[in-house]
Parts: structure tokens; sequence; C-alpha cells
């Protein structure tokens, strides 16, 4: 095996750990200590963001520099977003996330962050409301949060993370699990490939999405743009819940 592809001891012991017999004892006295705290997370989320109001959530990298024009661009969201009355939500570290809830933040926004628990890169900003930061532990609960509390994403340029968080709204709304909402991915550049290979494999080539599944999502540049695909959205429909 290559140094590319050896395995961590850690994930060595999860793997014999996964094909491990256990006993019932065993099973149950794990499995009910992950449901309970499943089910407080689950609580928990609910309880705060419940109050929050309207919001946007913003995606995007944890590794964006303060420097990079998408930074800039996420910050300008925030602030237009919160003119027209919305908070906005975002995964609570640097980066993008930072930039969403530095724009929030600056023009008197409600300024949320679902944090997660992670070995590298998370850790929260300093521009979320101090009553508004919620730090999960499970990456499952953290999405239905995102989603469940929030009137549009937004998706700035980003990694596997935003890739999930993307593709795990689009699934929703496509399977009708969950009322439309406007998704804006910014950046035309940077989704190009991406846009291509859905439009020719997944479409034309392998017939795996349907012609108007393309509509689930709009591609914008600018701030301005992106504001403005989700204000023009809303002036046709009424602001309700998404479950």
């Amino acid at each position: 095996m290559s140094e590319e592809t050896k395995l961590s001891l850690e994930d060595e012991n999860r793997i014999k750990k996964a094909f491990k017999n256990h006993d019932w004892s065993e099973i149950k006295s794990t499995n009910s200590w992950a449901l309970f705290k499943i089910m407080s997370e689950f609580v928990d989320g609910f309880d705060k963001l419940a109050r929050i109001g309207p919001c946007v959530s913003i995606f995007g990298s944890a590794r964006t520099k303060p420097d990079n024009p998408y930074y800039k661009t996420a910050e300008d969201i925030a602030s237009r977003l919160v003119d027209l009355g919305y908070g906005v939500i975002t995964g609570g570290g640097p980066g993008i996330m930072e930039a969403g809830n530095k724009g929030a933040k600056a023009r008197g926004g409600k300024s949320v962050g679902i944090n997660i628990i992670l070995p590298f890169e998370q850790s929260s900003n300093i521009y979320i409301d101090p009553d508004k930061l919620i730090t999960f532990d499970y990456f499952f609960v953290r999405k239905v949060m995102f989603v469940k509390y929030a009137q549009g994403f937004v998706v700035m340029p980003g990694g596997f993370g935003t890739l999930d968080e993307l593709f795990e709204a689009l699934t929703l709304i496509q399977t009708k699990k969950i009322g439309r909402f406007p998704i804006v991915l910014v950046g035309k550049s940077y989704w190009a490939g991406l846009m291509d290979w859905i439009k020719t494999t997944l479409l034309e080539a392998e017939r795996n999405i349907n012609p108007e599944d393309l509509n689930l999502f709009s591609i914008v540049d600018t701030a301005e743009e992106a504001v403005d695909v989700i204000d023009n959205f809303y002036s046709q429909y009424l602001l309700q819940p998404n479950f």
C-alpha cells in the first residue's frame, strides 16, 4: 500500500471495530447513548433556530482568505440580504462562512453560525451573534438545520462539504421532500466544469436527471445578481417554512 493510500491507525481501528461481533448489552448501551445525543442536538437546534425568522444560508470554503475576491463577494451578499430583511446562516467557521457572518453583522442583521466539531479547519468566527451559535457533532443534524430554517441557499466556491450541502438541497427539492426555494451558485467560471458535466453526462448522455432539474438553481457572478435572484423569487411566492 502506497503512502498516499495508507490508512491511519485511527481508520484501521474503525474498520476493525465495524467487523467485530458485539453482544446485545454493548449494542444497546452504545446505540442508546448515540440516540440521546442525536435527540439533544435536534432539540437544541430547533429551540434556537425557530426564533430567528427568515434567513438565507451561505455556503463556501473554510479555506478562503479575506483577500480573496469570493470572500468580499460573500460579505457583500450577506450585507445586501440583511438590508432586505433576511438573517444570514453560515457553517460558523472561517473563510466564506466568516465573510457571510461579517457582512450580516456589519449591517446589524441576524448572524447565525451552525458550527461542527472537526479535527481540523473548523472553529467559530467572531462575527456570529453569541445567542445564535450552535455547535453540532453530527453532520446530518447540522444539514437538517441548514435546510429547515433557510429561505434560500447561496453557494460560493468550496470543496466537498459545499458540494454535499448543494446536492442535498437539490435532491430534497427535486424529490419534493421540501418546498422549492432559490439556490444560487456564485462564480460562473468556478462552477463551469461541474455544469458542463451535469448537462452533457447526467442529462444528455445518461438521462439521470430531467431537463427541468436544471431550473432548480441559478448561476451568477456578482453579489447584486445573487441577491436579486432571491428577492425576485419571493416577489412571486409567499414566504413560508420549508418543512
